[in-house]
């Protein structure tokens, strides 16, 4: 952080994880916005403070887990600190961090490559492929349910060479609560009432900035721009910055340092004071 922030200025960032991914996914931003001056935090799903490896051995884990449990444990988090942070998140952790904002809680949020609140209807051919492996068989909405290294090439990896992506599987793809990807990339649009991804839209709270990346197969483009503008009637800050030639591995694929940067740069720049958060001086 730069010697003349004011002493209010957020001094954290929390940094969450996306679905098929551990807080492993965020090892490279972590000495980089360290290096800046922030204090970094990648918290893990409840039972995800394990290794990788460990819940790929065990992943009962992940498929007893639930969304609202995994927001209260976020939430305890950000709300222990002395002062409110950045908030950033990646795919399904772009979904937490919006139900994050949603409670009032941090100074500034950036979601990149999100899936969507519940309401988002928009569903490009890419998204479906991508998600197939997982919708095609009932029962793994029931279970923790995984990609294949040829699935998570083209859903997660796809500006990568084959060889390359086996490298990102390898080292970071577990499975994924099945029941998340059906409840909420399936049907949450179609059942009545409110589902445990929805948000009032029209509230406010804290600037939130959607980064998009134009090659991102399951969460698209446009489905983030979708997203953002269902906060049209919102007083609170909404931007959108589209990315060109990103995939859905646009926090680690070569050139992600970019990305980080107009993240962070965008964060501070929108973080709004503790009492503007409703926080103390």
């Amino acid at each position: 952080m730069s010697d003349t922030a004011p002493p209010t200025a957020p001094d954290t960032v929390v940094l969450v994880h996306g679905l098929w991914m551990t807080p492993r996914s965020w090892e490279h931003w972590v000495p980089y916005y360290e290096a800046k001056g922030f204090r970094v935090l990648t918290p893990g799903y409840p039972g995800f403070e394990i290794e990788v490896e460990a819940l790929r051995e065990n992943p009962e884990v992940i498929a007893r887990l639930t969304v609202p449990e995994t927001v209260d444990h976020l939430a305890g988090i950000v709300e222990g600190l002395d002062r409110p942070p950045i908030i950033m998140g990646h795919s399904f952790g772009g979904t937490l961090t919006q139900l994050l904002l949603a409670r009032g809680l941090g100074a500034s949020a950036v979601v990149i490559d999100a899936a969507p609140t519940e309401g988002v209807r928009v569903n490009p051919p890419s998204q479906i492929k991508s998600l197939f492996p997982i919708l095609n068989n009932p029962a793994k909405a029931h279970r923790a349910a995984g990609f294949t290294p040829e699935q998570f090439h083209y859903a997660f990896t796809n500006t990568l060479t084959a060889e390359e992506s086996r490298e990102v599987y390898d080292r970071y793809h577990i499975p994924a609560p099945g029941s998340w990807v059906w409840a909420y990339g399936l049907i949450a649009n179609y059942k009545p009432g409110k589902q445990e991804t929805w948000v009032d839209y029209d509230a406010d709270r804290a600037p939130l900035l959607f980064i998009t990346g134009s090659e991102d197969h399951i969460m698209p483009a446009s489905v983030n721009r979708s997203n953002a503008h269902k906060y049209h009637r919102s007083p609170a800050v909404t931007e959108v910055l589209d990315l060109e030639g990103r995939s859905h591995w646009t926090c680690a694929e070569p050139g992600w340092e970019a990305v980080a940067d107009a993240a962070i740069e965008w964060a501070v720049a929108h973080a709004r004071a503790p009492q503007e958060a409703g926080e103390p001086a």
